[in-house]
């Protein structure tokens, strides 16, 4: 039996809204590999604050694609794990060997625009499915964004 026959959620509906975290998903997934780049790339006189900080940044990025994989699964959707898909659906694009912390922290902050304008769409359609608990999940992405956005903005300067 389905989770969804349990929780009182419309199927059409919250597929609609395990589609769209399939692609924050893939953004995530994105995000992640990216980080990975950044924290293994990084140079120059702040390198051990921004080597330290990515590797806890894609910690919790790995966290956070577990959650959204086992949200699409709760819904009722199929996540995504084929990198090739990711790409396809991402809104975030791949970076390789970026060094210059300043192209860096400007990457990120893109990525963030990026994933927030996703999770804005997400509990769109989570509202008008009443699901309260990817509004739950997403706007913890929220909070813990914006809070990381201010630290890179003062941290910039």
């Amino acid at each position: 039996m389905s989770v969804l026959a349990f929780t009182g959620l419309e199927q059409a509906k919250a597929s609609k809204v395990a589609e769209a975290l399939g692609v924050l998903l893939a953004d995530f997934q994105i995000f992640y590999s990216n980080l990975r780049g950044y924290h293994w790339h990084v140079r120059g006189a702040n390198f051990f604050t921004l080597h330290a900080h990515f590797e806890k940044m894609y910690d919790g990025v790995a966290e956070t694609v577990d959650e959204l994989a086992e949200r699409i699964l709760q819904l009722g959707g199929v996540p995504e794990n084929r990198f090739s898909r990711y790409i396809e659906q991402s809104n975030l694009r791949e970076t390789h060997n970026v060094s210059n912390a300043n192209e860096i922290l400007n990457d990120i902050l893109e990525s963030y625009r990026l994933l927030i304008a996703q999770e804005r769409s997400v509990l769109a359609l989570a509202e008008e499915a009443e699901d309260e608990v990817t509004i739950a999940l997403v706007g913890d992405l929220l909070a813990s964004q914006e809070k990381d956005i201010w630290m890179i903005d003062a941290f910039r300067g």
